[in-house]
């Protein structure tokens, strides 16, 4: 069936609770998992940044998101380890999270992604967007959308 499958998280419960899911059916199905996340590009500070001296640093900014990335991360390893699942992770900055998965779980030769629907509804999913749509509407990767 699968042999390696994607769970891409941002660090929401919901997320977490599509971890808890998808490494327990990586298990069931002895596949390895890569776990991934993508955090927001940096942005040049604006001039009143620079002159109130608020702008963070490009060298802050790389530590930060690296932090914030391990963080997330971290949950998928802990339970792909307690789990006896192989296991591996990538993060990127990318403001386009959909298309940084649908690059990455072909880069790792995945076979499925395993992720949560965001669960946005209405306005909010119109004005923002949702990363699993994304997700489905551009990766001929088979996608499995936990609720």
């Amino acid at each position: 069936m699968y042999k390696h499958i994607m769970i891409p998280t941002d660090g929401s419960e919901l997320s977490d609770k599509a971890i808890d899911a998808g490494v327990e059916f990586a298990k069931e199905v002895h596949a390895r998992v890569t776990g991934f996340t993508a955090v927001p590009e940096y942005q040049m500070p604006g001039e009143v940044e620079l002159m109130s001296r608020h702008g963070i640093s490009f060298d802050q900014y790389e530590r930060d998101a690296r932090r914030q990335a391990e963080t997330a991360l971290q949950k998928i390893a802990d339970r792909a380890r307690a789990a006896g699942v192989q296991y591996d992770a990538e993060f990127v900055q990318s403001d386009r999270p959909h298309e940084a998965i649908v690059r990455a779980a072909h880069k790792h030769g995945c076979d499925l992604i395993f992720m949560a629907s965001h669960g946005r509804h209405g306005i909010s999913a119109l004005l923002h967007g949702s990363q699993t749509q994304g997700v489905l509407a551009h990766s001929k990767i088979p996608t499995l959308v936990y609720r």
